[in-house]
């Protein structure tokens, strides 16, 4: 599959079909994940696929009242997602039946591998993902190229010190993600909605437009 076209439909895959995903798919996709660009080349990311039903339903138990809480939230008008309905519901089927998706794969980092140059601002850290999300996108799109979907949440993180337990993980690596992987039930996407090159680009400025608005 072409590069462009890959990053263009992987998307998020939200209805799986049940059909196992080979292990050596699997591998060719770590494979090719493990060249994604991160600080220093100290390469902190680790993988867990979780395939035995019993430990996918415990991380589906975890992940559902996070989610129906956060469902709510969009519900009441106290959390702002910016996403259509069908989006949304597409989401809570997903959190429903995160169980049957034939392999979760939990993104871990060793911490001491992460370099984070933000701690000491004002603001949500985020420099340490660096290291750990292109390599994540990487899988994903080695995945794609197999015709393999995948669906990327952090939703779970907040639950870390219960899935450290479930899934043996040590002192010093943290959890990132979770991925769910399998065959899509559905076709891939052709088109995604995502905002226009005019209005996520500036120049020199923040404020100040790098490319002229396209005439409609």
């Amino acid at each position: 599959m072409e590069l462009t076209e890959a990053m263009r439909t992987v998307g998020t895959c939200r209805y799986f079909a049940p059909d196992p995903v080979p292990d050596e798919v699997l591998h060719q996709a770590f494979d090719a994940a493990r060249f994604g660009p991160q600080g220093g080349n100290r390469q902190p990311v680790r993988w867990i696929v979780v395939r035995d039903p019993q430990r996918k339903q415990a991380l589906a138990d975890l992940y559902l009242p996070m989610w129906k809480a956060y469902l709510g939230g969009i519900g009441d008008g106290s959390v702002n997602v910016g996403a259509m309905p069908k989006a949304v519901r597409d989401a809570d089927h997903f959190a429903e039946h995160l169980a049957e998706v034939p392999a979760i794969v939990v993104v871990c980092a060793e911490i001491d591998g992460l370099h984070p140059t933000d701690l000491e601002l004002d603001r949500l850290s985020v420099v340490g993902g660096a290291s750990i999300y292109p390599t994540m996108q990487n899988f994903c799109l080695a995945l794609r190229d197999q015709g393999v979907a995948s669906a990327v949440t952090t939703l779970l993180c907040h639950a870390e010190p219960e899935v450290r337990a479930l899934l043996e993980i040590p002192d010093g690596v943290l959890t990132a993600a979770h991925v769910a992987v399998g065959y899509p039930q559905k076709r891939f996407p052709t088109k995604l909605t995502r905002s226009p090159v005019e209005d996520i680009v500036a120049s020199e400025t923040y404020t100040r437009p790098y490319f002229a608005a396209s005439a409609v």
